[in-house]
């Protein structure tokens, strides 16, 4: 029994790790999920045609991370208006990888048990807690980090103040205040 076992698990094994994705471009073509590009590939789209950047910030061990990328980042009408509004990155605050910003190169600083990467920490003021998600115009200028887990509701509201350039005339919480969801038909493709 233990002769078959082996393989099995082997097998399986083998079959799990081929399924993983790294959080970039992979899922480009889907049209169903968020276009998340790494900040290479954004800054490529970026030289081309300027968009504004949103950066979820996050770590490989984060419980939150994960549950705001399966149930937030998974509802089609923010799916949609992300993908439109945005060039989506996924950036671990952990990687290894250096990162190039306006001409200064960004490093992994490997303090305590984990470490952190300079660029996580720059571009959410130092505060790094996670999930953090970043919104850039289209000059690469830090708008606003906003930390923590968001539910979809919540974050609908905030997508849209920074999407909808809103953020430039209307004070938050006038805007909050006023804010009417959209009709879901108007945020999903036609």
């Amino acid at each position: 029994m233990r002769k078959l076992l082996l393989p099995f698990l082997l097998a399986l094994l083998a079959l799990s790790a081929t399924s993983f994705t790294t959080g970039t471009s992979d899922n480009a073509s889907d049209d169903n999920a968020i276009q998340w590009l790494s900040w290479e590939e954004a800054m490529t789209k970026q030289e081309k045609q300027p968009k504004a950047i949103m950066v979820f910030v996050h770590t490989k061990w984060c419980g939150w991370c994960d549950r705001m990328k399966k149930s937030t980042f998974s509802e089609p009408h923010l799916i949609d208006y992300i993908n439109k509004n945005f060039y989506a990155v996924s950036l671990d605050a952990e990687q290894k990888e250096a990162i190039k910003f306006k001409d200064e190169v960004y490093k992994f600083v490997n303090k305590g048990r984990r470490g952190y990467h300079e660029f996580a920490s720059k571009i959410t003021s130092g505060r790094l807690s996670y999930p953090t998600t970043v919104f850039l115009d289209k000059d690469l200028e830090v708008l606003q980090p906003i930390p923590g887990y968001q539910k979809a509701e919540v974050f609908e509201k905030i997508v849209t103040y920074f999407g909808g350039d809103f953020y430039r005339n209307t004070p938050w919480e006038k805007y909050e205040k006023s804010y009417v969801p959209m009709p879901r038909k108007q945020l999903i493709s036609d």
